[in-house]
């Protein structure tokens, strides 16, 4: 293969995954090295990806955990700070010795978010299916957009 045919090969996949792998992985070696507290110390650890929408009507967070029971799945608001937190059980943790490879992410992981006040956190509601938990907090009345009405005298 020439030169030039090498440098033109498409590369396929999302980069910026790479790039998150690699943070997880130095968080991972941050908690194991400077780890403090006893509840600290739980195997894996991981942070789910979200993504946050924003309208008019309010905001919505979709979160991605598969494999994980809707009872591991814990979803607060204290402050507002929103907080989604829970736990990912690795399969077969009695044979760990025939495990050739584990890549997928396991153990407790906690995202918290802080909401603006114009945010409704009486009205949140959360719904899972899928692997993918999605949250949706409304925005509060006066904080919604509205049109004036222009008088003529």
């Amino acid at each position: 293969m020439k030169e030039a045919d090498a440098m033109m090969r498409i590369r396929r996949g999302d980069p910026f995954r790479e790039l998150m792998n690699l943070q997880e992985e130095i968080n991972r070696l941050f908690r194991e090295v400077f780890r403090t507290r006893p509840e600290e110390e739980v195997a894996g650890g991981w942070t789910p990806a979200v993504d946050i929408y924003e309208n008019t009507e309010g905001m919505e967070l979709l979160f991605d955990l598969p494999g994980i029971n809707k009872d591991e799945i814990q979803v607060s608001v204290e402050k507002n700070v929103l907080t989604v937190s829970g736990e990912r059980r690795l399969e077969h943790e009695d044979r760990p010795e025939s495990y050739h490879r584990v890549e997928r992410p396991y153990g407790r992981f906690s995202r918290s978010f802080t909401l603006s006040p114009n945010m409704d956190i009486e009205n949140i509601s959360a719904e899972y299916r899928d692997g993918v938990l999605r949250i949706v907090i409304p925005k509060k009345p006066e904080a919604k957009p509205r049109q004036v009405e222009i008088k003529v005298r």
